[in-house]
């Protein structure tokens, strides 16, 4: 019988139970031919609230906890020092989700033996210069490296730009989205409007889900709502900085508007079938542009009609399964609202193509098999 691949895979975003689904997927994928463990630290400080480890009972993948230290940035963290005998135990590959220039990325390079392939996946799909030390991590990590993952495409070709990348195989593989729990469930969107204090038979329902700032687009949602003749109302699930303007917006429209805040990852899905369509009109600046748009995903899997703005990797992740528009035309996102309050037959079609991409491109173990199929080409690369 043919011995089992050995996996390791290590990322701070394992703190969280939901990103840990990459490794269990590849787990249940793998079917015997990969033995996957997952290092994760024991705590971290979250963009929003501290986070302690927590495993689930029916997780394939084993987790080891190790500690991590000045957490609070993810530029400089670092992984404890128990981390070097995980990855001396060998492993026939290690994969690190970590940016290539972040100090923790330049650590797992440094300690990953010189015999043991290593793959580190990233997002950046801007073009940045950095400082020392991090122009000097990546610039290690990169010729350390047997290959690298993008979180999209529009991540490799900018990466393919950059000195070093475009010497190692590389491979742009989407996020993944639970096909299982992000499903259409319309009797739940409906229990949902009834608990805003809606009438079912009211207007359809445009949707906003993500952080209230302005490169997601708030204000030229705002806006474009608005300009609006069609009747409508409007549902924002998310937080942010804008949530105090937000509110005195929606103020002014309290029959038509309401906005939801600190919503689980798990409440997602009732909140995007309470939709009749999902907005995502992110906007570019100089320091940020849409790297994959997760809401996006989410959205197609819940079989609601999507539009986004043709900011970063919008485009490619929406495809022909939505609606793209140009990302600073108010007048666009207003016509094109309009069209589809107007149209339940095309929101029809659009809910239907969305739903079949999310299956086929962004489920877990689409996701999780190409991950697994690009460590492969990396093995056998080797010899």
């Amino acid at each position: 019988m043919k011995q089992s691949r050995r996996l390791i895979t290590l990322s701070h975003s394992y703190v969280v139970g939901l990103n840990r689904r990459l490794a269990n997927e590849m787990v249940r994928v793998g079917a015997g031919a990969w033995d996957v463990t997952t290092v994760a630290p024991r705590f971290f400080h979250g963009d929003l609230s501290p986070l302690a480890l927590r495993l689930e009972a029916d997780e394939p993948a084993r987790t080891e906890g190790v500690r991590a230290f000045f957490s609070r940035s993810l530029h400089t963290f670092l992984y404890g020092p128990e981390v070097r005998a995980h990855l001396a135990r060998g492993a026939d590959l290690v994969h690190v989700w970590e940016e290539p220039y972040v100090l923790a990325g330049l650590e797992l390079a440094l300690l990953t033996p010189r015999r043991i392939p290593l793959v580190f996946s990233t997002a950046q799909n801007l073009s940045k210069r950095y400082p020392p030390p991090f122009a000097q991590a990546e610039r290690f990590v990169v010729q350390r490296a047997s290959g690298w993952v993008a979180w999209g495409e529009t991540v490799r070709d900018n990466l393919l730009t950059r000195p070093g990348y475009a010497e190692r195989p590389a491979r742009a593989i989407p996020m993944g989205v639970d096909a299982d729990l992000f499903q259409p469930d319309r009797a739940a969107g409906e229990s949902l409007r009834r608990e805003l204090g809606w009438e079912t038979s009211g207007p359809p329902v445009v949707g906003f889900l993500g952080r209230f700032v302005p490169e997601k687009g708030v204000p030229l949602l705002m806006a474009a709502l608005d300009a609006l003749d069609t009747p409508w109302r409007a549902l924002f699930v998310g937080g942010g900085p804008m949530e105090g303007a937000l509110r005195d917006w929606a103020a002014r429209h309290p029959q038509s508007v309401r906005v939801l805040t600190g919503v689980p990852h798990s409440g997602v899905p009732r909140a995007l079938n309470a939709m009749d369509m999902l907005c995502a009109p992110s906007q570019t600046t100089r320091q940020w542009r849409e790297q994959f748009g997760r809401m996006l995903a989410e959205g197609f899997a819940c079989g609601v009609p999507v539009l986004g703005s043709d900011s970063g990797e919008v485009p490619r992740t929406m495809d022909d399964a939505g609606i793209v528009l140009p990302e600073a035309s108010v007048s666009a996102w207003t016509q094109a609202i309009a069209n589809l309050l107007e149209s339940p037959q095309r929101r029809e079609e659009l809910a239907t193509r969305g739903r079949e991409r999310a299956v086929t491109r962004f489920s877990w173990p689409v996701v999780a098999k190409a991950h697994l199929d690009f460590f492969t080409e990396v093995l056998e690369r080797r010899g």
